[in-house]
């Protein structure tokens, strides 16, 4: 099966033959993994991108929905890039809580099963930090929501508030700059 063009394994995958689809990822995989891992730079979110993409490949394969005749590869990074685009979109969108020492505050959580005591305290936290965002004027308190909650851009915020991006920016530092303010005055610590 080896001298068979991509085009040809992919043809015989659609007719139910697993061994062309193990053959077309053998012969690209390197290329796929080491471009994936030149734009992530971290070898274990690169091996989890990997993987998604040839679930999105042999998703479009068996539903039929490849187009690309001849271009396989180009079309398999052009996934892989997408996939790696989207990683960021959604880190740059998670908020950088802070604690009062200034660390990132997923520096400082553990990620076990909490026990009792553990379960507690977070819902006391949530609670807290639910109580200062009622706190915040309206429009502060729908900005950090919308970001935060919501996983927004801030596009989408102000097209959905009816405001300026800037302004939504705006209305985002301030909320954060009395969030801040809010947790240092009452001594909270989170």
């Amino acid at each position: 099966m080896c001298k068979q063009n991509d085009q040809c394994l992919i043809d015989l995958y659609r007719q139910g033959r697993e061994d062309a689809l193990a053959e077309l990822i053998c012969r690209h995989k390197e290329k796929i993994f080491t471009s994936i891992v030149l734009l992530v730079k971290d070898q274990y979110l690169a091996e989890d991108i990997f993987q998604d993409t040839f679930i999105k490949i042999i998703d479009t394969l068996r539903t039929e929905r490849y187009t690309e005749k001849g271009k396989f590869l180009p079309w398999a990074v052009r996934i892989a890039h997408n996939l790696c685009v989207d990683h960021f979109r959604r880190t740059k969108r998670t908020p950088v809580i802070r604690t009062q020492d200034n660390k990132d505050i997923f520096n400082v959580l553990r990620f076990t099963d909490p026990g009792a005591e553990e379960r507690l305290i977070t819902r006391q936290s949530h609670s807290r930090v639910q109580e200062m965002l009622d706190m915040l004027p309206e429009e502060q308190r729908e900005v950090i929501i919308l970001r935060h909650y919501a996983e927004l851009s801030f596009k989408e915020i102000a097209d959905l508030t009816q405001v300026s991006i800037n302004t939504a920016l705006g209305r985002m530092r301030y909320g954060l700059i009395n969030l801040r303010k809010m947790m240092s005055e009452k001594q909270i610590v989170l």
